[in-house]
């Protein structure tokens, strides 16, 4: 069984954004944002999928602001060019994608709900 992945650009490949991209593929973050519509109309320097990323690494690393969860996204990506946003410019970013596109990519990665009615979705005989 062969695998084939797209990747992104020399800035964003898989490997520089760290495990999230093994986890979470391109795929699902692309499939989420084009249901929701925040597929970006132009080229960015914080383009709509890596946004996503950053989103999910603030997750990880809660306890810091957006603009550290940045520099660990990017840590590995010496000697290329790499946008150095605001925290401004992080919080818009933000809000370009929504809470709509994240509900959408979770939903992806849970898969379909089982309801009481599929056989083995619930234990303990309820």
């Amino acid at each position: 069984m062969t695998r084939v992945v797209t990747v992104a650009g020399v800035r964003f490949a898989p490997g520089h954004l760290g495990e999230l991209t093994r986890i979470v593929g391109f795929d699902m973050v692309d499939a989420a944002l084009t249901e929701t519509g925040r597929v970006e109309a132009r080229v960015r320097d914080l383009p709509s999928r890596v946004v996503v990323y950053l989103l999910l690494a603030a997750g990880v690393f809660a306890e810091v602001g957006f603009g550290q969860v940045w520099q660990r996204m990017i840590a590995g990506l010496v000697g290329l060019a790499v946008a150095t946003p605001t925290a401004g410019a992080l919080v818009q970013a933000r809000r370009r994608i929504g809470p709509a596109t994240l509900r959408a990519l979770f939903d992806l990665l849970r898969g379909p709900a089982a309801g009481l009615s599929h056989e083995g979705a619930c234990t303990g005989g309820g």
